[in-house]
């Protein structure tokens, strides 16, 4: 299939990992103008120009192309140098108004067990579920807190790529900072019978632990689960959810969506967040 021009809405970017061919990668994940989910991968982010540097919510045009080696259907690959920004990220004025409007256009599922009964039946790959319930934050040291010697390896290919993108000084990129946590949520489905357990990736929640860590030093859980366990899903909190490429079962969850439930009219953005 012949690449095409797209118009896509960025709702996800996870936080970047090591890649051996592209330094660090990160799964951008949007809607396009007729509703339809994308995935683009791999986007080294933090290397590329000011200029193409894109936020959440935030619509883009860009030159894509069905990628070679992902049978996922919502899957593309990008050519970086054809980004270019289209305005400023969609506001959230008069209570998420215009970005309701938007994901109006998606379908929304109120159970995770119909997520997954449609990737079975018609293949998608990415989708919205709204838990029910939110019962719970699990936060699980990771095995390797620090990066591995070939991880570095890989974080520090940046600096003979970064002529790649015309805009990027390789000195100025620090290099990425592992998690040294895991983070899941546990919650209910929609008539509380099943409860699920599905790993958050989410860039903003890294931003929002190194963030919490910054200002509140060894008593960084606090904020921070204040934030997850209390805050958001005080909002209309939906997931948007993808597979693993190599394990086409299992689902994380991408990207965290909080509008502010309509009766309230507030929202719920906090300032920790710097995706």
């Amino acid at each position: 299939m012949a690449s095409r021009q797209a118009r896509i809405l960025i709702l996800c970017k996870t936080y970047p990992s090591p890649s051996g061919k592209h330094a660090e990668t990160s799964c951008i994940a949007g809607m396009e103008n007729n509703g339809s989910l994308i995935r683009l991968f791999p986007i080294p982010f933090r290397l590329i120009g000011d200029e193409r540097q894109f936020k959440k919510w935030q619509w883009i045009n860009v030159r894509i192309d069905r990628a070679p080696n992902d049978r996922r259907a919502e899957s593309h690959k990008v050519f970086v140098d054809t980004i270019s920004l289209d305005g400023n990220p969609v506001p959230t004025k008069n209570g998420w108004a215009e970005r309701r409007s938007l994901l109006q256009k998606l379908a929304i599922f109120d159970d995770f067990t119909a997520l997954e009964t449609a990737r079975q039946q018609s293949g998608p790959t990415l989708g919205i579920v709204r838990p029910a319930k939110i019962l719970g934050l699990d936060i699980t040291p990771v095995d390797r807190p620090e990066w591995t010697e070939n991880e570095k390896a890989k974080l520090l290919q940046h600096q003979q790529q970064a002529g790649l993108f015309e805009a990027t000084d390789a000195k100025s990129i620090s290099i990425l900072k592992k998690l040294p946590f895991d983070f899941h949520y546990r919650y209910a489905s929609s008539d509380a019978s099943v409860s699920y357990k599905h790993k958050i990736v989410d860039w903003e929640i890294g931003a929002l632990f190194w963030n919490c860590h910054k200002i509140y030093g060894e008593k960084w859980e606090v904020p921070f689960r204040d934030k997850l366990e209390r805050s958001l899903p005080s909002a209309d909190l939906m997931f948007l959810m993808g597979t693993i490429h190599r394990f086409p079962d299992q689902w994380l969850i991408v990207s965290l969506l909080y509008p502010p439930k309509p009766q309230t009219g507030v929202g719920v953005q906090g300032s920790f967040f710097d995706p």
